[in-house]
């Protein structure tokens, strides 16, 4: 049991004695109860009174000697100070319980000194603050003990006394007005040194989900739950949907696998569901994300730039031009492009490759015979190959854009029509000169031959026999005479006639194109086996071509 020094040497009168006793009952239930936690801690007060050997200090409340005690200096009507304060700093936050003051007491003078202490107030917190959140206890109207204990439980590291006398303040009747001294002698301060604990010996320990591990020193009941519980004791979890402090903020609702959120932080333990990202899973995705937890990037290929879908990733608005599918992650199949990849490509680019898949276009340029970005458009006539850049052969009839062969025009021949016909004419010689023609030769461009025809054969193109074997056949044998005489008359003006015109035949020209220019033929043949050439055209007959394309006019008399 805890004895105070220079009790037994205290007051033997009847008053002192009485207050002795109660104070000696004080510690014997500190000694088997809560802890004493401002003994011999820091004490400061607002003013001293005077002395020569500093008997008033404020420490005295605490040294656990009765007889020693602070004063300040008076207040009141006569007093310059009307406020007055004495302040212990107990070191750390505790739980409190009680507080005990063994005010000074004169033999004789008990209702003086009861009149002094009247209408103090009584303030514990954890910065010396004085004011409604701090007060402990308020005394009136009735005069208090001079040995006075409050219970009061809650938690702090200042304890602080204040009394005052203001003047034209009306105090209830016993209140000392004038020369009020504050004589403290001992301030007892009873709670738990140790914290998380409750109990008459502070050997409980508080529930476990207790805010700040702090309790009721008494009850041992949670002044405030941990974030994520309630109850008296703090034992139970909030209800689902709700967490944090007092139960009082709400999930966001968002969690995967729609799981209720942490009751203690909010948080989504198994993550956000599809569309949610952040610790609560209380903000959408950013755009060109989607998914659970926001972990998956769009295409960025949604039509107009539209975000993706934050839940899907899909494209609700559609693709941009070359994309297709729900995502718009795929390019469209080849040989197609543009807006759901409906435009077919062109089908003309460089090596077969596939156009691009947006724009439709040949990015390494097209194949020969097209040009365009698409590769959709032929050469313009008289031009092929790769760009068009190579012209077609002037003797083409018909050119092919792609790679040049020509349809040719008659008298030539070949891939690019640069080979003249050689014993044939026509559009690409495809006509053989007539094998009745002297050395099977004959025009290029409309079969004529050119140097005669073969003995017993006439015409322009030599394919008329002569009629001579005919006629001498058709001749009765009576009339033998006679049509030998006539052949010979015949063959004889005949001969007159070729010695007096020469054999010199000449054709106009009619046509400005080089190719069909006409020109002049002069053709005057021997033959081994005749001594005649046979005229086709009638005496008198205009000299022109049959065809405007043809070089050549054979002319004859007949």
């Amino acid at each position: 049991m805890k004895i105070f020094p220079g009790f037994l040497s205290r007051y033997v009168s009847g008053t002192n004695m009485y207050h002795d006793c109660l104070f000696l009952l004080t510690g014997v239930v500190l000694a088997f109860g809560y802890d004493d936690l401002s003994k011999n801690k820091v004490a400061t007060q607002s003013t001293t009174a005077v002395s020569s050997t500093d008997d008033f200090i404020a420490s005295n409340a605490v040294d656990r000697d009765i007889t020693t005690c602070m004063r300040a200096s008076p207040i009141g009507k006569s007093s310059v100070d009307k406020t007055v304060w004495w302040r212990v700093d107990l070191g750390g936050v505790y739980n409190i319980y009680s507080a005990n003051i063994l005010f000074k007491n004169y033999v004789g003078y008990e209702s003086r000194q009861r009149g002094r202490f009247a209408g103090f107030s009584l303030y514990i917190s954890n910065n010396g603050s004085m004011d409604n959140s701090s007060l402990c206890y308020k005394d009136g109207p009735q005069l208090p003990s001079l040995n006075f204990t409050t219970t009061c439980i809650t938690s702090g590291r200042y304890v602080t006394f204040y009394n005052e006398r203001l003047d034209g303040v009306s105090y209830p009747e016993g209140y000392t007005l004038s020369l009020v001294y504050t004589e403290l002698c001992e301030v007892i301060v009873q709670g738990c040194q140790a914290s998380g604990v409750y109990g008459r010996s502070c050997a409980q320990p508080c529930p476990f989900n207790c805010r700040d591990n702090d309790c009721h020193i008494k009850e041992g009941t949670c002044f405030d739950c941990a974030p994520g519980w309630r109850e008296a004791v703090c034992n139970t979890k909030c209800n689902a949907g709700w967490y944090g402090l007092n139960c009082k903020q709400q999930c966001s609702g968002h969690c995967r696998d729609n799981a209720i959120c942490n009751h203690v932080t909010g948080q989504c333990d198994g993550g956000c569901a599809a569309g949610w990202r952040g610790v609560l899973c209380d903000k959408v995705c950013k755009d060109e994300t989607y998914g659970n937890s926001c972990v998956y990037n769009c295409s960025g290929n949604c039509l107009h730039d539209y975000p993706c879908n934050r839940q899907t990733g899909q494209c609700d608005m559609g693709c941009k031009p070359g994309y297709i599918n729900a995502f718009c992650n795929e390019h469209c199949p080849p040989g197609y492009y543009g807006y759901e990849c409906k435009k077919a490509c062109s089908g003309h680019c460089l090596n077969n490759t596939v156009c691009d898949h947006i724009t439709g276009t040949c990015t390494n340029g097209c194949l020969a015979g097209y040009v365009g970005k698409l590769c959709n458009d032929a050469c313009k006539e008289g031009y092929f190959g790769q760009n068009c850049l190579h012209a077609c052969s002037s003797n083409c009839k018909t050119c092919k854009y792609t790679d040049g062969t020509c349809s040719c025009q008659a008298g030539w021949k070949g891939s690019n029509c640069s080979t003249v016909c050689i014993k044939s004419f026509g559009e690409n010689c495809l006509y053989p000169c007539s094998k009745n023609c002297v050395n099977q030769t004959c025009n290029r461009f409309h079969g004529i031959c050119q140097f005669g025809c073969e003995s017993g054969y006439h015409g322009q193109k030599c394919d008329k026999e002569f009629l001579s074997t005919s006629c001498l056949s058709a001749v009765s044998s009576g009339f033998i005479g006679a049509t030998v005489s006539a052949c010979v008359i015949i063959a004889m003006v005949v001969l007159i006639s070729m010695i007096r015109r020469k054999g010199v035949f000449i054709s106009k020209p009619n046509s400005s194109n080089p190719k069909d220019a006409t020109y002049a033929e002069i053709e005057n043949q021997r033959s081994g086996d005749s001594t005649y050439q046979e005229l086709s055209v009638t005496t008198g007959q205009e000299l022109t071509g049959s065809q405007p394309d043809k070089a050549y006019q054979n002319l004859a008399l007949q």
